[in-house]
């Protein structure tokens, strides 16, 4: 006994029952009513979104053995032989085994005869932008001036490879990746039309792994059920999909908000047992993140979101939106240079260890700091204090100075930095305090390399915004910090000669003089 896959025996036959293409469908409908049937017809779009589906109800549409109309009858010889892919007056060419000119030339010879059976003669060629150069040439005088019998059908996964002389004479319709609503939909039609079991969170996992193909939905449905032994669960599915329970996911991000290193690597442990692959991984969580963004800009989203709303609502408190926003850049980033890590676990723990370091949310508001203060009781209180600039050693400061260092900066950009010092940060946007020694560096060419720096140092466009201090405020920059090491260092130095014993002795016996500008620390370059 033969099986007809899902794909094939749910494939509409009508345009009423096609799903997530209703602009296609909208004006096809309304140009067969009218009577205005362009003769030339492109249907672009990704695999399994309805391109060749459309094209056939299409032709049975003009056809049709009541009359041409939107709604063919599906029940006449003319639609029986369409659904079955055995109608004379439809020619179906692959264009990806076709590609040579003799082919094209063969098949057009035969577009002056008039149809055999319909009112017209359908070319529908799949694949078009597979046809070589003279293979177009050859279609192009056809499309411009066919016969009145005659109706092509083109349907591309790229259209960037046709040629703008067949785009022209060709009206374009592009079909849309179906939402995970639309998929999720049409499965729980079919899976309830076969009486197959199932649960809501099978069919939100294949939904979420066809990425907008019904095709590929119905095909992983298909594999799904027989996984399952004719029902479906969600434990089932994500297994035969290879995907990590979301609570492993969650424990991982609330990892990452406690900022807890060991909690999050030994979560990496428990995800590396099922062998996950990597970049799915962070696809998921960078998902999360997207969810977390959207929450926190409109709250009440939690309603769209049924089947995650209880991972989402631990989640949404832990994180501030700029966290989110960072943790989200750095997943899409880490995704795509993971293959250039050494190995692919070592690779994903690099990209959380990114999150963490470059975290922000636990410092404090930008221009104050946080001073622990002793009370009566010797215990230990924070109080907030407004400051105007960021002293020494404090996180601020030296993440500054870290990220400079990192950037292996040089010349007048490596000099504006270094006279700088971290006010604020946020999603986007960073905030320094610019001390007057390096107010003669900030130029457009200069301020704009050091933007891009940063914005490939912290995989994000940065826009940078200078500020100065308070008259007489004293801020803490890379360059002030480098001066006094370096004042250090040389009182160091002096301090080394005059208490030489040599030295002295050439002092008392011939009344030597040190000359001070000739005391260099013994390591430096000059």
């Amino acid at each position: 006994m033969s099986y007809l896959v899902l794909a094939r025996k749910w494939r509409p036959k009508r345009f009423s029952e096609l799903a997530g293409q209703e602009h296609v469908v909208r004006a096809l409908v309304n140009a067969l009513d009218s009577g205005r049937v362009h003769h030339a017809f492109l249907f672009t779009g990704t695999r399994g979104v309805g391109k060749t589906t459309i094209a056939r109800i299409f032709a049975k549409s003009l056809n049709c053995e009541t009359g041409v109309s939107a709604n063919p009858c599906g029940v006449c010889s003319t639609c029986r032989e369409i659904d079955e892919g055995r109608f004379v007056d439809l020619l179906e060419v692959d264009a990806a085994s076709r590609t040579k000119v003799d082919d094209t030339r063969e098949l057009l010879d035969n577009v002056q005869y008039a149809p055999a059976r319909g009112r017209y003669k359908v070319y529908l060629i799949d694949e078009v932008h597979m046809l070589s150069t003279h293979s177009f040439n050859a279609l192009l005088k056809t499309l411009e001036e066919p016969p009145p019998h005659v109706k092509f059908l083109l349907a591309t996964t790229d259209p960037q490879k046709l040629p703008v002389t067949v785009l022209s004479r060709c009206l374009q319709f592009n079909l849309k990746r179906m939402s995970q609503a639309v998929i999720s939909g049409r499965i729980n039609e079919i899976l309830d039309a076969e009486k197959i079991t199932y649960d809501a969170d099978a069919v939100r996992l294949i939904a979420r792994s066809a990425q907008g193909s019904m095709r590929d939905a119905l095909s992983l449905l298909d594999q799904a059920i027989a996984f399952g032994g004719n029902k479906l669960t969600g434990a089932d599915t994500r297994t035969m999909l290879g995907t990590i329970d979301r609570r492993q996911l969650v424990a991982l991000v609330a990892a990452l908000a406690n900022h807890d290193a060991r909690e999050m690597l030994r979560q990496v442990e428990v995800l590396d047992e099922h062998a996950p692959d990597y970049p799915d991984v962070l696809s998921e969580l960078a998902a999360i993140f997207q969810k977390l963004a959207l929450l926190h800009a409109v709250p009440d989203r939690i309603a769209e979101d049924a089947d995650d709303s209880e991972n989402l609502l631990q989640l949404i408190n832990l994180l501030s939106p700029e966290d989110v926003q960072l943790f989200y850049q750095i997943a899409i980033v880490g995704r795509r240079d993971l293959d250039l890590a050494p190995e692919t676990r070592s690779g994903f723990e690099m990209v959380l260890l990114r999150m963490l370091a470059f975290r922000q949310s636990d410092e404090a508001p930008p221009h104050t700091q946080v001073t622990a203060l002793p009370d009566a009781g010797n215990a230990r209180k924070t109080a907030i204090q407004p400051v105007i600039a960021q002293p020494s050693g404090t996180r601020s400061e030296q993440d500054w100075a870290a990220m400079v260092r990192s950037m292996n900066l040089s010349g007048m950009t490596a000099q504006l930095a270094a006279h700088c010092s971290l006010s604020a940060r946020s999603p986007g946007k960073i905030r320094l305090l610019l001390d007057k020694d390096g107010e003669h560096l900030c130029r457009p060419s200069v301020v704009e390399k050091l933007q891009s720096a940063l914005s490939g140092a912290l995989a994000e466009e940065i826009k940078l915004e200078f500020v100065n201090p308070e008259v007489d405020a004293v801020i803490d920059t890379p360059a002030r910090r480098q001066q006094a090491i370096a004042a250090d260092r040389q009182q160091a130095a002096a301090q080394a000669i005059h208490t030489d014993p040599n030295v002295k002795q050439m002092m008392d016996m011939f009344g030597a003089v040190v000359q001070p500008d000739s005391i260099k620390p013994v390591d430096s370059e000059s």
